[in-house]
């Protein structure tokens, strides 16, 4: 029995453990571009059936004793961190290659093994040939590459990438295209800002920005993070307390057990 209630209060102290690192990579990327918080989510364990005597009362001077079979749990254990894709707040940068996704959406680059990932982070640069690439060298996909020659690139709602000339004259040169899918909480995070398709997501759905329910595209501007510093450090006060009462738990199973070996002197 004893030994029960140990594992029980130690399961709970590694999933708030557990918890405690989700919420502290969480309030570590607050000021990282595009960033989607995580929440820790748990389930208890199986339950045991355990045989207990009980004793009925039911006038003075008349009891009944029997058995009854009652349901203890063995504690909890983590089960999956949930990736919350909620709006970031939209902060102006000024730079024309600086855009955000004001809705849903997500921007398709191709890494150098040519697979395709995903990501909210639209902070692209130029690479040496003049094609718009990710912060970390990853080209934007489909390719959108612009003129040296241009005085300016911009952006449209729709996507649309035009440059503009010294003549005044805009030459288009491409098209931003925004991935969606059915289920985003089911990506996987790859890290560098970007994200894999799983069978749990589901396939992307290609489509363009301000149609067919995909965000439209703002340049001059990055999608801050969505981590709410207030609701973090609740949260984060909330697994400090249930992780010091499974502590106090694990005390009092041991005085318990001492009090019982003292009981056999």
């Amino acid at each position: 029995m004893s030994n029960r209630a140990l594992r029980t209060a130690a399961s709970g102290m590694y999933a708030q453990q557990l918890n405690i690192e989700v919420i502290s990579n969480n309030m570590a990327n607050m000021n990282t571009t595009a960033f989607k918080k995580n929440k820790a989510e748990f389930q208890d364990l199986m339950y045991q059936e355990v045989v207990v005597n009980t004793v009925n009362s039911t006038a003075p001077g008349n009891s009944t004793s029997g058995t009854g079979v009652v349901q203890v749990g063995n504690g909890v254990k983590p089960s999956t961190t949930q990736k919350s894709f909620l709006q970031g707040d939209v902060t102006a940068t000024n730079n024309p290659l600086d855009v955000a996704i004001q809705g849903e959406g997500f921007f398709q680059v191709r890494k150098v093994d040519g697979t395709l990932v995903y990501t909210r982070d639209g902070s692209f640069k130029l690479n040496s040939e003049g094609n718009i690439v990710t912060t970390g060298g990853y080209l934007l996909d489909p390719e959108i590459s612009l003129d040296a020659e241009s005085v300016g690139v911009i952006v449209g709602r729709d996507g649309t990438v035009e440059l503009q000339q010294s003549d005044g004259n805009r030459t288009p040169v491409g098209n931003i295209q925004l991935v969606r899918f059915l289920n985003p909480g089911g990506l996987l995070a790859l890290g560098d800002n970007l994200y894999g398709e799983t069978p749990e997501s589901g396939r992307p759905i290609l489509g363009n920005p301000g149609f067919d329910d995909f965000g439209e595209i703002h340049q001059g501007y990055l999608e801050a993070s969505n981590v709410d510093v207030v609701e973090e450090m609740i949260s984060m006060i909330t697994a400090q307390r249930a992780y010091e009462l499974n502590s106090k738990t694990v005390k009092t199973v041991e005085e318990m057990m001492t009090m019982a070996n003292n009981l056999k002197r």
